[in-house]
């Protein structure tokens, strides 16, 4: 039996205004309804996209909020319906930025659940994963391989699953040259997947030191934004990039990397920013280019991404902290401190 089940409340680290800090506080456990489960959170990523529910940025949200959509843990009870659709008290599961779907909306009766109308997702439909519990509809459920760690699960149902599906979908073929703007929080995991499916790599980050860290990762080559070579033109010195997945939160710097697609080639953008880019229609046009944005992932997604990581060995570098220290946490991530991806852990 778990701590959850033995006691009437459980922690939480929640922020009770726009702007605030976080506060650990105690919220009474709650069963879960038809077709949801309760989990017990061993281990949740902080991402850059909590801020805009810390923040109040995005519309809707409702403080007190408790962020956290890179969740990883153990069912710990079933609601009705649960079992029937193929879950036990115990199965390891994730529970990412698709936190459910309605199931009736356009995108939802085409299949298309990651773009729901009414996307539930964690820290903004309902309670995140900043708590020792976590409340969530079986749809949001991928399982764990046993190959990895719940601190190694938690960011792949946001992050890895964003990038290994941004590569995934485009037109990119084995041996082809595809370039990851940006070695960070989500870029080191682009590295590391483009090179495991066969992409001939080229990480893009500032400065040289970095060049020995892509290496490791698996880049075949890497290009030093502030070396004094424009990227597209490096790029095209390799003979033109079929896809550049751009990571890094800078629009400058991903519309720098347009004239370095070959024919046909895409952008796929995952790097949020708010900042328009500077694209001509000329350079889209005269060369058949194609830029294209890309979500998260449904739990599908989330299982194949853990399921591919599985198998190659592919894990994010993590920094692992105590619940009691999500604010702090939260902070680091936000200046960009954290090397690569801060998870906070329960108990």
């Amino acid at each position: 039996m778990s701590q959850t089940s033995q006691t009437n409340t459980y922690r939480v680290a929640q922020v009770a205004a726009a702007g605030g800090s976080f506060e650990i506080v105690e919220r009474e456990v709650r069963r879960p309804g038809r077709d949801h489960v309760r989990i017990d959170v061993e281990a949740c990523g902080v991402c850059h996209s909590d801020a805009g529910f810390v923040e109040g940025a995005y519309p809707g949200v409702q403080f007190p909020v408790v962020p956290g959509h890179e969740v990883a843990g153990r069912i710990d009870e079933l609601g009705e319906g649960a079992r029937e659709l193929g879950w036990q008290v115990g199965d390891r599961v994730t529970v990412g930025w698709f936190g459910g779907s309605c199931h009736h909306c356009r995108p939802c009766r085409q299949g298309d659940f990651v773009v729901c109308d009414n996307l539930k997702v964690p820290g903004w439909a309902y309670d995140g994963g900043y708590a020792e519990a976590l409340i969530a509809p079986v749809d949001a459920l991928a399982r764990i391989p046993d190959a990895l760690s719940a601190t190694d699960a938690a960011p792949m149902a946001c992050a890895g699953v964003t990038v290994f599906q941004g590569l995934r979908r485009s037109p990119a073929k084995p041996g082809d040259v595809v370039a990851v703007l940006g070695i960070g929080g989500l870029g080191h995991l682009g590295v590391m997947y483009a090179a495991a499916m066969g992409f001939e790599t080229v990480a893009i980050a500032r400065g040289r030191e970095k060049a020995a860290f892509a290496a490791e990762l698996g880049a075949h080559h890497y290009i030093d934004s502030t070396g004094g070579t424009p990227v597209a033109e490096a790029l095209q010195a390799l003979g033109g990039a079929k896809t550049v997945l751009a990571t890094a939160g800078n629009s400058a710097a991903i519309s720098e990397t347009v004239e370095g697609l070959t024919p046909r080639g895409e952008l796929v953008v995952i790097g949020a920013v708010p900042e328009p880019m500077a694209i001509s229609p000329l350079q889209l046009l005269l060369k058949g280019r194609v830029v294209r944005g890309h979500p998260s992932g449904s739990a599908q997604d989330v299982q194949e991404t853990m399921d591919f990581s599985a198998l190659h060995g592919i894990r994010p570098t993590v920094e692992v902290v105590p619940l009691d220290e999500a604010d702090a946490a939260y902070r680091k991530m936000l200046s960009g401190g954290a090397r690569y991806r801060m998870v906070l852990q329960p108990g």
